[in-house]
């Protein structure tokens, strides 16, 4: 299971701001280490409960990892869009596959801009066309 976590603004009129992205896991040190060599980010804490990578310690958003033990059933409420780099969407299919994600039919009828996979314990994320803006 994805949640979002935000942190707190306060009434004067200043808005909230992304901080973690939290992602339920099995095994928190392979997840961690996935998702950190698919974003090439980097592990910056690691406890029994909790593990956060992030593109560097002052990073505006990260992931943290909390432990779950109830296993998947469905397909996620909520899943991380990709942006590929300057080699393109295949070459990162490629790359993420070898990591250990695999491809998943979420119902894609063949025509859409983005790819679907999985990361290990089975969350589903997409790798999407290049994109300058959030709209385009």
């Amino acid at each position: 299971m994805i949640a979002l976590a935000i942190s707190r603004g306060t009434l004067t009129g200043m808005t909230v701001s992304l901080h973690h992205i939290v992602i339920d896991a099995h095994d928190l040190p392979a997840q961690a280490r996935f998702w950190a060599q698919v974003l090439n980010w980097r592990i910056l804490s690691e406890r029994e409960r909790e593990v956060v990578i992030g593109a560097d310690e002052n990073a505006p958003v990260g992931i943290c990892f909390m432990p779950v033990t109830d296993s998947k059933k469905v397909k996620n409420r909520l899943h991380l869009d990709l942006t590929p780099g300057p080699d393109g969407r295949d070459p990162e299919v490629d790359r993420i596959l070898a990591l250990g994600a695999r491809r998943v039919d979420i119902g894609q009828i063949g025509t859409e801009s983005w790819i679907v996979l999985a990361d290990p314990e089975g969350n589903e994320f997409c790798i999407l066309r290049p994109k300058k803006t959030l709209i385009a």
